[in-house]
């Protein structure tokens, strides 16, 4: 049985509290808002006090909160016990916390998936001298724990990376489906997104990489069109200005003159 310490428990720390719990470890639990705590946690009045004993802790708060959170209970730690810091922080805020002074081994961790849509089983990637012991704590509840090589950090740059991805992509099926709708044709947009979803991934990538540049100019214009007629219908057009305006950037830069 492992001694748990989970600071945040809103839907994800209480998700992986709870977890904890029906796994058989003892868990301790802090938020300083959380209405409910789950059944079988014991919830301490500090952040500090929560840390208390424990052989790891689980940061589950908001970014904002990272650095307040780490300077609490990092000191309180003892050694061969591990910081994990499961907040969206920057690569480099992690750098920062793993550095400050403490006998626990800081792991940074990237929640890579929704976890009110896949709970406690969630994909994660870890980085950081406490990498394994988190693996060690989560892979026998059915995660799937994936080890980055390198310092704090290294976790939270794939995880961001990936957002460019799938933020962006949920924002342009949001706008392309949000302007199906208003011009009635909801149905026949979810189709060609889910058509383009669908296939060889790799060949996508490729045909999207060689194709864009080449194409730019008229792309460009395309999407300007595209954009005036979303005005039209009355819906957000971000996304659509957004490519529009990348398109002629890269117009651009495939006709500069080349100095030699």
């Amino acid at each position: 049985m492992t001694a748990c310490t989970v600071i945040g428990l809103g839907e994800a720390g209480a998700t992986y509290a709870a977890a904890l719990t029906a796994a058989g470890h003892k868990v301790t639990g802090f938020d300083p808002v959380a209405p409910t705590t789950p059944a079988g946690v014991t919830r301490a009045a500090t952040a500090a006090e929560a840390c208390g004993g424990a052989d790891l802790v689980l940061v589950m708060t908001g970014a904002a909160a990272a650095r307040s959170v780490a300077q609490e209970c990092l000191p309180v730690l003892s050694a061969g016990s591990c910081y994990a810091d499961f907040t969206s922080s920057s690569p480099e805020v992690m750098r920062e916390l793993g550095q400050l002074p403490s006998k626990a081994d800081f792991a940074d961790v990237a929640i890579l998936g929704p976890v009110a849509a896949l709970g406690e089983k969630t994909p994660l990637m870890v980085s950081g001298p406490g990498a394994q012991a988190v693996a060690d704590l989560l892979r026998p509840l059915g995660v799937e724990v994936a080890i980055a090589e390198g310092e704090p950090g290294a976790a939270m740059a794939h995880k961001l990376l990936r957002s460019v991805l799938m933020k962006g992509l949920a924002a342009v099926v949001v706008e392309a489906v949000t302007a199906g709708k208003a011009a009635g044709l909801e149905d026949w947009i979810r189709g060609q997104i889910a058509k383009q979803l669908a296939g060889d991934g790799q060949a996508v990538i490729d045909r999207f990489l060689t194709g864009t540049a080449k194409h730019a100019l008229r792309r460009s214009k395309e999407m300007q069109e595209t954009a005036n007629y979303l005005s039209e219908l009355g819906v957000p057009v971000e996304m659509t200005a957004a490519s529009a305006a990348v398109h002629a950037r890269l117009a651009a830069a495939e006709s500069a003159p080349v100095l030699r």
